[in-house]
């Protein structure tokens, strides 16, 4: 993999927490000097009390686009399932707009089934959810071909997720960012099926930024993933009070590595 500048991404998890204590969380972010800062979409917390408070997220997006004015800004990551594909694509360039051109569309299949059930959507299979969301990626690229205006930009696409045989192909095909979980030898060994998914398809997979979420001290798993090729690391924080101290762990070392 090619050699990015680090970056760090915040993802402000919008759960137990009211909407001005976030609002003043993302300012606090963009301040310190994060490059992306991301929400997530569900409906509910995925810990903590299950009923917490909780907000949605494109609506969150589109005030961000207004808030902020540096950082880029997306969803860790959108669910395919609870939007209409050519919907989401109008969505995402009207933030696209809205930003000055700092949305990454950031999207996966879906998992956390209590969304689904509240909000009267379809669970199905795993298997089925990343099956239509192989049918929905190449209906927002057609849908942003239409739009009028058009998106600012080639509005990145980020893909989440480690399945080996059907997520990794959609990133090999559709993504301009992978994210990953799991530790350095989880990620170097998908890193490795997602090159031959490359080689599959006919990308060069130089063009992916390899993205990772990380916590903790960044001496003890950044440089790791660094050699792997990420560029992309990004921490997460939790309402009600958000501690953003690991992230400024991470931005030192971020300026440490790019010099």
């Amino acid at each position: 993999m090619t050699s990015r500048p680090v970056r760090i991404g915040l993802q402000l998890q919008p759960q137990h927490a009211d909407y001005q204590t976030i609002r003043r969380t993302a300012a606090e972010a963009e301040e310190l000097g994060v490059d992306i800062l991301f929400n997530w979409d569900h409906f509910y917390p995925l810990y903590g009390e299950p009923e917490g408070l909780h907000y949605e997220c494109w609506t969150m997006l589109a005030a961000w686009a207004e808030q902020t004015s540096r950082v880029e800004i997306g969803a860790l990551v959108t669910c395919n399932s609870y939007r209409n594909p050519e919907l989401l694509a109008d969505m995402a360039r009207t933030v696209d707009h809205i930003s000055g051109g700092r949305l990454i569309l950031g999207i996966g299949s879906g998992w956390f089934e209590k969304d689904y059930q509240e909000y009267g959507y379809e669970f199905g299979t795993a298997g089925g959810r990343l099956d239509d969301l192989a049918e929905a990626l190449p209906r927002i690229e057609s849908r942003f071909a239409k739009l009028n205006p058009a998106p600012t930009r080639d509005i990145p696409v980020l893909i989440g997720g480690g399945g080996e045989k059907k997520t990794l192909r959609l990133v090999a095909r559709h993504a301009d960012i992978w994210h990953s979980f799991g530790d350095a030898e989880t990620v170097e060994r998908k890193i490795g099926i997602l090159r031959q998914h490359c080689a599959d398809v006919g990308r060069n997979p130089d063009e992916i930024e390899i993205s990772t979420a990380v916590r903790g001290e960044p001496a003890e798993s950044g440089p790791e993933f660094r050699k792997l090729g990420a560029s992309l690391f990004t921490v997460s924080a939790s309402g009600p009070d958000y501690d953003l101290s690991e992230l400024k762990s991470w931005l030192t070392w971020r300026d440490q590595t790019n010099g």
